[in-house]
């Protein structure tokens, strides 16, 4: 992989939810990142007086990115690329196990 992907897929983390995991069994570094539709949900400021929304701030900090906006991609240097839903932890668990099997024949 390029370093330059490296210290893109590393920058910002807070706005675009991407994190690595590195598996205690097998030393492999997962990339992980959260793809949203485009559309964030409304939240701001609740005012007390007229029980109105202000201040969106919806999109900032979302924690994910679209899919355009994804790094994971065959031309960026990633194979075996994955898409679920829910928390990544077990769809990576799941693949590392399958990784140590292969190792083990």
């Amino acid at each position: 992989m390029r370093k330059d992907i490296l210290k893109r897929f590393l920058t910002n983390t807070d706005e675009t939810g991407r994190f690595l995991m590195k598996s205690r069994i097998t030393g492999i570094i997962y990339f992980v990142e959260p793809i949203y539709n485009g559309k964030t949900p409304k939240w701001g400021d609740l005012n007390p007086a007229t029980g109105q929304l202000e201040g969106n701030y919806g999109s900032k900090y979302t924690g994910a990115v679209t899919k355009k906006e994804s790094l994971i991609t065959e031309e960026n240097g990633f194979v075996n690329i994955g898409y679920f839903k829910g928390s990544p932890f077990g769809a990576i668990e799941q693949r590392d196990k399958a990784h140590q099997e292969r190792l083990k024949q």
